[in-house]
């Protein structure tokens, strides 16, 4: 299964660490990433793979939400179906 993860918080070192090392520990490939600095804030866009994840998705779900807690930033993920599918409502939304 493809996701979309996105993180967004108050720029500090370690953001990319924390949040690779926990994909890393689920076994989750991250397949591609985008990040930037806007101002004082942090984004980071990736496109993971959970084939080889052994978790569900909502364990990896809530694995990610409590290290973003603990980390201070915001980390949610999404099917990759169903962000493509938002994104594509939103687009023809746009053109009415």
């Amino acid at each position: 299964m493809k996701a979309i993860v996105s993180v967004i918080g108050k720029d500090k070192k370690g953001i990319i660490a924390h949040v690779s090392g926990e994909l890393f520990d689920m076994n989750i490939n991250i397949e591609d990433i985008s990040q930037t600095i806007l101002q004082d804030y942090f984004t980071m866009i990736m496109a993971v793979d959970m084939h080889d994840c052994a978790l569900s998705f909502e364990e990896a779900a809530a694995r990610l939400a409590a290290l973003g807690e603990k980390t201070g930033v915001e980390i949610r993920i999404q099917s990759q179906q169903i962000f493509d599918a938002m994104h594509k409502i939103s687009l023809a939304s746009d053109n009415i």
